[in-house]
């Protein structure tokens, strides 16, 4: 049997609160999946290590086009699929599964739309498999160990400086007021997680930071970040995708949500603490909060120290 699995959004966060659903996919089908994903979910490695996918096909722009539509199905259609488990509820993507001669079609309701997005893939997938699948995601990592020396004597923090839109970032001086203060009560190390793109965030946050003990990871791929984060005491930071990747590898998590869904993003781990706005709750943060000016450095220092000293 040849499974596919479609899971069409861009971000990589995204791609990690997907996994526990295309793994369980793949444990009932009794084979490895192939997956139709866009480059920057970084699927390839995110997956690199797990054998339950065994391709990843690049879902490229021009595929989104109406010369794409056939294009897409003489590709998937040249696979051979026997069954495709579709996680949106677009016709577009149901019709090119027919179009590409796959018999058995599993997909979300059609024209599904401003979901929670890990409760639809959960109702969908135990629907679909009829076993139930926990939300809680696990990436596998390489085996082999980092290069890097994680001294037990100081405590490592993966800072999420940046995020997919100005207006979900907190902010450089408040990361660097939480940092300073905590620095100052116990031996730290600091990873500056992102990439090539917020190398200006992470150079501001280092010239302004009293700190010396910091690392950027913005030189590596995703695959050597997770051999980094995977040792890690704690994540602080944005709703990124280095927040996802922390808490699939079982790092705790403080996730500070000023303008993005803090359940959708956050409800489906215990490893997340979400820090809201103040005057909101966990379900009213979502796009459009722009609560930046309303979650305070103490406050979040305060959850820091928590979180370290426990």
């Amino acid at each position: 049997m040849k499974v596919l699995v479609i899971q069409q959004r861009y971000g990589i966060g995204d791609m990690v609160i997907f996994s526990p659903y295309i793994q369980a996919i793949s444990k009932k089908c009794g084979v490895p999946v192939s997956i139709l994903a866009k480059k920057s979910s970084k699927a390839s490695e995110i997956f690199s290590e797990d054998n339950s996918v065994n391709e990843i096909i690049d879902l490229e722009k021009s595929l989104d086009t109406i010369r794409g539509f056939f294009k897409l199905s003489k590709i998937l259609k040249e696979k051979n699929f026997d069954r495709v488990y579709i996680f949106n509820g677009s016709l577009r993507y149901n019709l090119i599964a027919k179009h590409a001669g796959i018999k058995s079609i599993f997909q979300y309701p059609l024209f599904t739309s401003k979901d929670i997005i890990f409760q639809t893939a959960k109702i969908f997938t135990e629907n679909s498999i009829g076993e139930i699948v926990d939300t809680q995601p696990s990436i596998k990592s390489d085996k082999k160990k980092s290069d890097m020396i994680f001294d037990k004597n100081y405590k490592h923090i993966i800072l999420g400086l940046s995020a997919s839109g100005e207006t979900k970032r907190w902010g450089v001086n408040n990361f660097v007021k939480v940092t300073n203060k905590v620095s100052k009560e116990y031996k730290c190390k600091f990873y500056l997680a992102g990439g090539s793109a917020d190398q200006k965030i992470i150079d501001e946050f280092i010239n302004k930071s009293e700190s010396k003990n910091f690392f950027s990871l913005t030189n590596l791929n995703i695959k050597e970040i997770i051999s980094i984060i995977k040792y890690a005491d704690l994540y602080l930071g944005n709703d990124t995708g280095f927040m996802h990747i922390s808490s699939a590898l079982g790092v705790r998590c403080i996730g500070i949500f000023i303008d993005s869904p803090a359940y959708a993003y956050s409800g489906y781990t215990k490893n997340i603490e979400a820090i809201i706005p103040r005057g909101e709750t966990i379900n009213s943060t979502t796009h459009n909060t722009n609560g930046r000016d309303k979650i305070s450095s103490d406050d979040v220092i305060k959850k820091v120290l928590e979180y370290i000293t426990s």
